[in-house]
This record gives structure tokens, C-alpha cells and sequence, in this order.
């Protein structure tokens, strides 16, 4: 397969909004029941960091940034979606997806990004301590969905690039 990373589109959002729902469907990469609408998925993400994995015009993954907290004192602290189509899993897209979305993260001096990810979710788990996220906490029956409650890992990965020095080009919204 010969894809490229590139920055999200706002056309590429049926096709991003397909990818989440596919994941919704799994029942463990999202407690969302269905995706948002563009103008609500869009006003929660940081518009600095966004990609899709591209071949020609089809779209196989996203990810992008959140702010944690509008709290001026966690600018610099952002958290990490990533989503990739049923049918091109296990072929090194997600990795290569976040690879691109840390490098910009620290590019716009965001030294910690966070991920919370349903503890059955055993690929995430994966793939964020591939690249570098350690364990910093469990919370035991965080979500409920579908009549099931589900524990959340959450994990984080500082940048030894940005440190925590200076800010980021851009202020969560």
C-alpha cells in the first residue's frame, strides 16, 4: 500500500466521520454512540495538528489533538485520538500517524500528550507505547456503553524536544 500522511482537509471529513464510526462500532475505542457533526468534531480539536493517511483520494486513518483543559496553566497538554479504517489495520498506519502528529505536536511546543484508552483496547495500548507513552494511571469503570461499564488507562508522553519550555504557537480554544 503506498499512502502519505498529510494535514486533514475539511472535505476529508465524510470520510474521517466513516473511519469513527467504524470505531465506534468496535465498542471499545470510543465511548461516543456515534460520531459528531463537523462543526462539534472540529470545535474540540486543536486545527494545528490534524492528519489523515492518504492514498490518491481515499482516506485510511486520522489523528489529531485536544486540549485537556481550556485552563490557561495546561496549555502545552493535549490528547491524542487516533482511528484507523477496519480494513487497512495492522499495516503500520496508525504508527505512522501518531509519529506525524507527535512530531508537529512538538513543532507547536506541546510537551505532554495524554491518551485515554479503554483497557480491552489492547492494539492503542500497543501502539502509543511504541511510541514512547508510559502508564501514569487506571481508573477502574471510567465509561459506560452499551450496558457494560469499561475501565480507562491512561498514559502520557513527554517530549524531550519541547521539555515544557516555552508555549505552543496556538491557544486551545
Amino acid at each position: 500500500m503506498n499512502y502519505q500522511i498529510e494535514p486533514l482537509q475539511n472535505e476529508d471529513w465524510p470520510q474521517v466521520r466513516s473511519i469513527y464510526a467504524e470505531s465506534i462500532s468496535t465498542g471499545v475505542a470510543s465511548f461516543d454512540t456515534k460520531p459528531p457533526n463537523w462543526r462539534d468534531w472540529d470545535s474540540c480539536r486543536l486545527s494545528s495538528c490534524r492528519f489523515v493517511a492518504r492514498e490518491g483520494k481515499n482516506v485510511f486513518g486520522w489523528a489529531t489533538l485536544s486540549p485537556v483543559s481550556s485552563t490557561w496553566g495546561y496549555i502545552g497538554v493535549a490528547e491524542v485520538s487516533v482511528h484507523v479504517s477496519q480494513e487497512k489495520q495492522r499495516q503500520g498506519i496508525g504508527l505512522a500517524l501518531l509519529k506525524a502528529l507527535l512530531a508537529a505536536s512538538e513543532k507547536q511546543k506541546y510537551w505532554t500528550v495524554t491518551a485515554e484508552i479503554i483497557s480491552e483496547n489492547a492494539a492503542s495500548l500497543t501502539l502509543h507505547r511504541k511510541c514512547g507513552f508510559r502508564e501514569v494511571g487506571f481508573r477502574e469503570k471510567l465509561g459506560h456503553r452499551q450496558g457494560k461499564w469499561h475501565d480507562v488507562i491512561l498514559l502520557e508522553r513527554r517530549s524531550k524536544k519541547t521539555g515544557g519550555h516555552g508555549l505552543p504557537t496556538r491557544k486551545c480554544k
